[in-house]
């Protein structure tokens, strides 16, 4: 909830959990984009992450990364950070935004 629209949700944290497997070994575009109810997108980070030969034995390849954000809110509704990975969405997640509700006219006993 923010108090009005526009706002802002400051230091909001995305938490991604990779995993991978030893034939992704190399170097992989990663991009976060924070789209707003419309689809537009308001933010996007992008980098590189790169993912060496694991010790022998192992098969997946575990990345976490942890991401903080000011996010901008323009107005109610269903917001959603989306994860793509070498240009193919990997991970969508949604959150609301909505506004607090005004108390109707009336006493309270």
């Amino acid at each position: 909830m923010v108090g009005q629209f526009p706002g802002v949700h400051p230091r909001a944290h995305l938490v991604v959990h990779l995993r991978g497997r030893r034939t992704e070994i190399g170097t992989h575009q990663v991009i976060v984009r924070l789209v707003d109810p419309n689809g537009g997108t308001l933010l996007e980070q992008n980098g590189m992450m790169e993912v060496n030969e694991p010790p022998a034995g192992v098969t997946e390849l575990d990345a976490p990364l942890v991401l903080i954000f000011d996010v901008p809110l323009s107005v109610p509704g269903e917001y959603a950070f989306v994860v793509v990975v070498d240009e193919e969405e990997v991970a969508r997640v949604p959150f609301a935004a909505s506004a607090p509700v005004a108390p109707t006219g009336g006493t309270i006993h």
